[in-house]
Formats: C-alpha cells, structure tokens, sequence
C-alpha cells in the first residue's frame, strides 16, 4: 500500500481527533473544528497535505450519503406536509437572491452572464454545513430546522436547472467542445429531461418494490458486513447513476432514501451508513479548510472582507424578510436567516463548470471560491452568537408576569393537562386529593377554567416555576406533558433538584421508557398500551374466545411485558443483542399465554 496515502490518511484522522474536541470544548461546534484542521494540515499551514481539490472531489461523497440518510428520516407524507416551506420558501430564496446578486454585480459593472451565474450560485446554502450544526444543536426538529430543511432540499433540487442554464449564458464560440466521451452532449433539452425522468422513476420504482427482496436475501446470511457493503453499493451506485446522466447526486441519493424510508430495513441502514457519512462529512469540511487561499486572502482582504459581508447581509435580509412573510416568529426567524446565509458546496461545483465554459476568468473562480469558503467558515460563528446572545435575549424578553403567580402548595405538582393529565388529575381530584396543574398551553389552561378545573399557566421545565409550584415540599411529581423531550427535561431536572420527590412520568413508547428509567423516575406508564390491549381482550372476546380467559391471559400479558422491558434496559444501547432478547422474549410470551389456554372450546369454531 502506498505510504503516501497511508500517511495523508494518519493526518486527517490526527487532525480531527485533536482538533475538533477542542473546537467543541469551547462551543464552537465540529464544523469549525474540522474547518480549522484543514487550514492546519493544508498548503497554508503546516503543508502535511497540499492537493485540496482531490480531497474535496471524494469527500463530497459525504454530502450524497447525508442527503440518503435525511431522505430514509422522511416519508413522503412528511415531505407533501412541508410542501409550502419547499416550494413556496425555497423557490422564493433562491429566484429572490439570485436576482438581487445578478443585480448588485451589474451595478458594479461585471456583464449580466457572469453576474447571473454568480447570483445562481450565491443563492445556495451548505447543505452539509447547516444540517450539520442542526443535528448538533438539536435544532432539526424545531421550527428553525424543518424550515431550513425545507429551503436546503429546494436549493439542491435547483442545483438541476441551474446546470442547465449556465452553458445557455455562455459567449458563443467560447464554450469548449464537448467530450466524446460525453454521451448525453448531442441531446436536446427535452430528451434529457426525459432521461432524467426516467432514470429516477426507475430508481424510485426498484427501491419500492425490488430493494425488500434484495435486503432480506442479504439479511438471511446474518453477515452484517455484507449488509454494510450492501447499503454503501446501494449509494455508490446511484451515485454514479446520477452523475451519468447530469443530475445532482445529493438529489438521486435523497430520493433513494425517501423511497427506503417506509422499509423494515431502514434502521439498520441509517446504522451502517451513519459512521460513514460523519467521516466523509468531516473529510469534507476539511478539505474546504484545506482549499482556502490565504495568498489570495493576503492580496486583497479589503474587497474579500466586503464581498463577504455583503454576501451574507444580503442573504440574511432576504432570508429574514421571506421568512416574516411565511410568518416564521422573530427568534426562530433570526437563526434561520443566519444558518443559511453562507454559500453551498455546490457553489464550488457551480463556479468550476462556469469557468471551464469561459463565463468566469480563473481569477473570478478563485477569488469566488474563496469567498464561500470564508462564508462557510463565518456561519458556525454567527450560529454561536446566536445561540449564546440572541436566543437567551429573546427569551429575557418574555414578559414575567406571562406565567401565572401560583398560590398554593399542595402534596402533587401535575405537569401537562392534556389528553393523558386530564385522566389522572379528575381520578385524583374526584377523590378530594388536592394537587397543583402546570400547563404550558394558554388555550387548554383557558379551556381548564371553563369547565371548572384550577390550573397554572407554567412552564414545569424552569426551574423557579418548580420552585413556585412548591417542588421543595411536594411528595409527588407527575410529568404528563406531550412532547418526550421536554418530559425527559422536567424529569432530569426536578431529580437533580429535588431528590426526594417521587416521580411519575407519561412514556411515549419503549424508547421513551429506557430514557426515563435512565433519568431516574421512580414509575412510568406508557400511553397506550393499556388501551391498545383492552381492544385487544375485546377483539378475542368478538371472535368467540372467553372473557374470563382473556382477562386472565391480559393480565399475564402485562406482567410480563412489563418484566420484559425493564430487562431490556440493559440491551437498548445494542441493537444485535436487543434483538436477540426481543425474539426470545417473544417465544417466551407465546409458550405463557399458550399455556394458560383452559379448554379448547375456546377456539374459533
């Protein structure tokens, strides 16, 4: 093996290891972590590794298997659900600050090709970059991520049209010509977009109803090596696929995922994939480092440091401005126009082609790469000081006097009053036993009121309202909030806080559970077991079998699935040896309730 690599190969991961720990340390996130590697190990820092450009052409395939992976996260119902945020918001960032790029190098004097293919260019965001911080901050489930998700897909789907139209602006007798070995270059327009449909039809038709087959013939070897072969095969290939017939490989790849995302195999594939995609992704972040040109930089950072500002000023006003529009509230508003004010990584791709088609001189392409490179490199930074500034600023500004003064102290704080809370509070309450509701929602408070029930207008996960509500002389403490998140937070922090407060919480699902029993709750319950095996006593009883049995076999049932799953708890964080316990658990559970058959009358006739 070739010493060269070897050592190119110790360097990256050397960089990385040291590097982006201590970038993280100080809250600054892995993105500029691995950023400051690069610039560490490149041509302008110590020289470890100098040929930029080839990293960057195979750490973009970091960039494919993420957008893979967020597609096999969605469903296509989630995906028509955000279908405002994607066509609406999306297509209007990207025309919107196309044109007002096109427009601002016009007024400085560049000709309308190159200001065009520049403001195209500008109008994409890093993809990678901003899922990347998302992920980190634990911002992609939130307002701010699903929309910046949303203008992100718009944006790499643009990238398609986008190809299209930049040889269409090149000065004719310039534009070189074509490979022979490009076989779609005497094509049509048409043609090719008919090929693309096709292409992609076919990929979507292969991944519904062929890949099952294909997996469970791999998954019957129990060869889990071959599986992860299996699955980077699947990326690579469509990859190549894509890349054959002109289309965006990120876009292939992300319909590739959204067609798996339905498949009994989509957890083992984000599992195989994930290690992959974190260090492709690091790779390529470093390699963005590693290309920054600092002689360039040193040249003329005056009209870089302006060109910079105005990039993001302008992308951030517009972003700012579209998402008042789409009614995005201040806060949530202010970090989306900052997540996505840099240039993409696509824009590399974009200025490249431009100038092989001689629209862009070699200096514009410098120059143009090394600003997006400084773009991407400011954006961790503007995050930071949103998070660490803005944000706290923002919640500062609630109004105090917002939660309501709660004047009584009673043995049972009850944190979340909706579907499930109601249940518990008017058992409780019906038997004359006070206790203190907390309810984040102004409309269910308003609602409680009406039908005569007391209750608090609170956020249980700050700590002062526990304090207010009486946590410090509380007996009990019962989380029933909705959101899992939030209820693992309550949870955490009233057991940090108040240690001698028994707590009961609401398990959204098995998961759920495991986090809570780790959070240390004292009991948990999840919401619709109980109902889902009444139904289920009631479906046996329609089909002729015996109440009396069916009771009988529930209660079973119950005993043991609970002692199943607090056993499991030891096996959550290994899914091979948790599979392994569950179908041995699910033998175990048929011999039980086989076993308890009475008579055999019991069955259907």
């Amino acid at each position: 093996m070739n010493n060269d690599f070897l050592f190119s190969v110790f360097v990256f991961l050397a960089a990385a290891c040291i590097v982006v720990p201590l970038a993280s340390r100080v809250r600054m996130g892995s993105v500029l972590g691995y950023l400051a590697a690069g610039v560490l190990v490149g041509p302008y820092g110590f020289r470890l590794i100098g040929n930029a450009e080839q990293v960057m052409h195979f750490a973009e395939f970091g960039v494919v298997m993420m957008l893979f992976v967020i597609g096999l996260e969605l469903e296509p119902v989630m995906l028509w659900r955000m279908r405002k945020s994607i066509v609406g918001l999306g297509g209007l960032q990207v025309a919107v600050t196309s044109v007002a790029f096109a427009a601002v190098g016009t007024a400085l004097g560049f000709s309308w090709q190159v200001s065009l293919v520049v403001g195209m260019a500008l109008s994409l965001s890093s993809t990678a970059l901003v899922l990347q911080m998302l992920n980190e901050k634990n911002l992609m489930n939130t307002h701010v991520g699903e929309t910046s998700f949303s203008v992100l897909l718009f944006q790499d789907i643009a990238v398609i049209p986008i190809l299209v139209i930049i040889p269409l602006l090149a000065v004719e007798g310039q534009v070189p010509v074509a490979s022979s070995h490009d076989m779609f270059s005497g094509m049509s327009g048409w043609a090719h977009a008919l090929l693309v449909a096709l292409v992609i039809g076919m990929v979507v038709a292969l991944g519904r109803y062929f890949s099952r087959y294909l997996f469970h013939f791999i998954a019957k070897t129990n060869l889990r090596e071959i599986f992860t072969a299996t699955s980077l095969m699947l990326v690579v290939g469509i990859t190549l696929l894509m890349q054959l017939v002109g289309v965006s490989p990120a876009l292939g790849a992300f319909v590739a995922g959204l067609v798996l995302a339905n498949s009994q195999y989509k957890h083992t594939l984000e599992t195989d994939i994930e290690p992959f995609k974190g260090l492709l992704l690091g790779l390529f972040f470093i390699s963005v480092g590693m290309g920054m040109n600092f002689t360039l930089f040193a040249q003329q950072p005056v009209t870089l440091m302006a060109a910079l500002a105005i990039v993001i000023a302008v992308k951030a006003m517009i972003l700012f401005t579209l998402g008042r529009w789409f009614k995005i509230g201040a806060m949530h508003n202010i970090g989306f126009a900052f997540a996505l004010s840099q240039g993409g990584e696509f824009a590399f791709v974009l200025f490249q082609f431009s100038g092989a088609l001689n629209i862009l001189s070699a200096q514009q392409v410098a120059f143009l790469t090394l600003l997006v490179a400084l773009s991407i490199v400011s954006t961790p930074i503007l995050m930071f000081f949103y998070s660490r500034y803005i944000t706290p600023r923002f919640m500062s500004l609630l109004p105090d006097h917002a939660y309501d003064v709660i004047e009584e102290k009673n043995p049972i704080i009850l944190a979340g009053f909706g579907r499930f809370g109601q249940i518990i509070g008017r058992f409780i309450g019906g038997q004359g036993i006070k206790l203190t509701v907390l309810e984040n929602n102004p409309d269910q408070i308003e609602m409680l009121r009406k039908f005569g029930f007391k209750g608090y207008f609170g956020d249980a996960s700050r700590l002062d309202l526990l304090h207010s509500a009486g946590a410090a002389q509380a007996r009990i403490l019962v989380v029933a909030v909705d959101d899992a998140d939030v209820c693992l937070k309550i949870v955490t922090l009233a057991r940090e806080n108040f240690p001698h407060l028994k707590i009961f919480a609401r398990a959204r699902n098995r998961r759920h559970a495991y986090e809570l029993h780790k959070a240390g709750v004292d009991y948990f319950k999840r919401e619709t077991f109980d109902s889902s095996l009444a139904m289920a006593q009631e479906i046996m009883v329609t089909l002729g079998f015996r109440e009396s049995d069916m009771n009988y076999k529930a209660s079973r049932f119950l005993r043991h699935d609970e002692s199943v799953l607090r056993k499991s708890f030891e096996f959550f964080d290994s899914e091979p040896d948790l599979i392994s316990f569950a179908r041995q658990s699910r033998g175990e559970l048929e011999r039980i309730l086989q076993e308890d058959s009475v008579s055999n009358d019991e069955k259907v006739a």
